[in-house]
C-alpha cells in the first residue's frame, strides 16, 4: 500500500480566498490519491455559512478542515480596505495556526509541507520553526506573482503616485499597463495596505515554492519571464534553493460546488436559459463580495434596458463600498430587486431575469444561450469565463480586477471595457455607454466575431492544460513528486 502523503493548507478568511486553496487540494488528491490535506481556516467574526456548506461538501476521506476561533471583529479597524482586514485576520490567527501545525507534524504520519493562500504568508515563518517545507498557492493570474515579483524595483524608481503616472509600466512578460490600472493597494502608497503589501513582496522568497493559477497558453510570455527570473536567482546564489515556480491552472469550482449557495434559482434560471435563443444572453454578475451603488445600479439597469439585449442578472443591494459584501453577510439581507428603478422588472420581463444575490455560475456559463458575460474580472469568474469560451465586458471593482481587466482587453483581446470604467476617473458609468458596450459584444460583427474565435482558443488550449498529459497536469505532478520523498 502506497505511503501518505500528508501536507496542510493555511487558508485565508472570505469564501472566494477559501474556494481556490481548496478546489487546488481538490484536484491535488484526485491526480495523486496517495495525499491527504488538512485545511486550516481563520475567520473574522463567524466563519461563514457559504464556507461551512462548501467544506460539507468535499471528499472528507482525502481531505479534512479545521476551523479555527474567529477573529471578534471589534479588534480590526473596519474603516481599512479588506485585504487589510483579510491579512490582520490571519495574523492574529497565528499562535492558532501554529498550534494545529505543531500537532500534525507531531502525528505519526507526518507532515512533509503546508501551503499557504497570499494573505496567510506570515505563516511561512512557521515552517522554519517546525522544519517543514512551505509553498504558497496564489489564487491570481501570472500576471498577478510577476507583479509581486516586480513591485520593490518599481516602488524603488518611481516617486509619483502610480496612478498619475503618463507612461505605460513594464511589468516582465506582461502587457503593459497604466498606473491607474495596478491593484487598488498601489492607489495609495502612504496607506497601511501599500505598506503590508510591499511586506508581502518580500517573504516570497522565503517560500520554497509558488503555485499559481494560471496556464502556459493564457501567459506564456508572463510564465517564461519567471522561470528565467527563477534560473537567474539561482545562478547568483549557487548555495540557496531558489523559489520554484509552478502554473497549475485552470482551477475553478466544479459545477456542483458552485451550487451550494443556491437558494431555489438554480432550475429557475436553467428553465429560463433553456427558451432563449443560442449566444444570446448576457450573464451579469460582480462575484461573491462586489457591489454597487445606488446610482450605478440605476444606469446599469437603464444600460441593460437601453441595449434590447436578453440578460440574466444577479442584482445584490447597493453600497458605497463596492467590496461590501466580501466580509460582510448583512448585506445580503436586504432585498436586492427593492433597489432596482421603478418598473424596470415589468418593462423587461419578456428578455430578462434578474434573481436576488445568488445564481449557479458554472451552469450557467456552461448553457448554450449565454453568450456573454459583464463581469468584476476576479479572477475565479475570469478563468470560469475563459473555461467555458464565453467573452466579457469588463467591469473591475476593487483588489487586483483592473489588471484582470487589462490582460482581458490588451493582452488576451477577449473583452470590452466601458470607457468610463477604463479611464477609472470615479464617476459614474452611463447607461448609453453601458448599452454600447452591450451591443458591440453581443451583436455580430467584426470585432464580436474577433472576440469570439480568440476565446474559443483560448477554451481549447484551457482543455489541453487540464488534459493528462497536459502542461498544467504534468506541473501539479511534479510538484507531488517533489513532496513525496519530504
Amino acid at each position: 500500500m502506497e505511503k501518505t502523503t500528508r501536507i496542510a493548507v493555511v487558508a485565508s478568511p472570505g469564501f472566494s480566498h477559501l474556494v481556490p486553496i481548496l478546489e487546488f487540494s481538490k484536484r491535488l488528491v484526485h491526480l495523486h490519491p496517495d495525499f491527504h490535506v488538512t485545511c486550516i481556516i481563520p475567520a473574522l467574526g463567524s466563519h461563514p455559512p457559504s464556507s461551512i456548506a462548501y467544506l460539507q461538501s468535499l471528499p472528507h476521506s482525502k481531505i479534512d478542515s479545521i476551523l479555527l476561533e474567529p477573529i471578534p471583529k471589534h479588534k480590526i479597524s473596519q474603516d481599512e480596505v479588506t485585504a487589510y482586514q483579510i491579512e490582520t485576520t490571519v495574523n492574529l490567527s497565528l499562535p492558532f495556526i501554529h498550534r494545529e501545525l505543531k500537532s500534525l507534524k507531531s502525528k505519526s504520519a507526518g507532515l512533509a509541507a503546508f501551503v499557504v493562500d497570499i494573505f496567510a504568508l506570515d505563516a511561512l515563518a512557521i515552517a522554519s520553526d517546525l522544519e517543514v517545507f512551505s509553498y504558497i498557492y496564489l489564487p491570481q493570474a501570472a500576471m498577478i506573482f510577476s507583479l509581486y515579483n516586480y513591485s520593490l524595483t518599481l516602488d524603488e524608481t518611481v516617486s509619483s503616485e502610480f496612478r498619475d503616472l503618463k507612461e505605460l509600466i513594464k511589468i516582465p512578460g506582461c502587457v503593459p499597463i497604466h498606473g491607474r490600472d495596478l491593484p487598488l493597494v498601489f492607489q495609495d502608497r502612504s496607506g497601511l495596505s501599500y505598506k503590508m503589501f510591499l511586506e508581502r513582496c518580500r517573504k516570497f522568497s522565503s517560500a520554497d515554492g509558488v503555485l499559481f493559477n494560471s496556464f502556459e497558453a493564457l501567459e506564456p510570455e508572463t510564465i517564461r519571464a519567471l522561470r528565467e527570473e527563477t534560473l537567474n536567482q539561482a545562478k547568483k546564489e549557487e548555495e540557496k534553493t531558489t523559489t520554484q515556480v509552478y502554473a497549475v491552472g485552470p482551477i475553478i469550482q466544479s459545477g456542483s460546488s458552485n451550487e451550494i449557495n443556491g437558494s431555489g434559482h438554480s432550475d429557475y434560471c436553467l428553465t429560463w436559459l433553456n427558451n432563449q435563443p443560442e449566444r444570446s444572453v448576457l450573464y451579469v454578475s460582480f462575484g461573491s463580495g462586489g457591489t454597487l451603488s445606488q446610482d450605478q445600479l440605476n444606469e446599469l439597469a437603464h444600460g441593460l434596458e437601453l441595449s434590447e439585449a436578453r440578460f440574466l442578472w444577479v442584482v445584490r443591494a447597493p453600497s458605497k463600498v463596492s467590496s461590501a459584501a466580501y466580509l460582510d453577510n448583512t448585506l445580503n439581507e436586504n432585498n436586492p430587486l427593492d433597489f432596482l428603478p421603478e418598473g424596470f422588472l415589468e418593462r423587461t420581463k419578456e428578455r430578462g431575469l434578474v434573481v436576488p444575490s445568488w445564481a449557479p455560475q458554472i451552469p450557467i456559463l456552461k448553457h448554450s444561450s449565454v453568450g456573454g458575460f459583464l463581469s468584476h474580472c476576479g479572477w475565479n469568474s475570469t478563468l470560469e469565463g475563459i473555461i467555458h469560451g464565453v467573452p466579457f465586458i469588463t467591469w473591475p471593482l476593487f483588489a487586483e480586477q483592473r489588471t484582470n481587466a487589462v490582460l482581458l482587453v490588451h493582452g488576451l483581446k477577449v473583452a470590452v471595457w466601458p470607457k468610463a470604467n477604463e479611464d477609472a476617473n470615479g464617476g459614474i458609468v452611463e447607461r448609453k455607454e453601458i448599452a454600447e458596450a452591450i451591443r458591440r459584444l453581443m451583436m455580430e460583427g467584426e470585432e464580436s466575431d474577433g472576440i469570439r474565435e480568440r476565446i474559443n482558443a483560448l477554451k481549447l488550449e484551457a482543455d489541453n492544460a487540464l488534459k493528462e498529459d497536459g502542461a498544467s497536469t504534468m506541473t501539479l505532478s511534479a510538484f507531488a513528486y517533489s513532496l513525496r520523498g519530504k
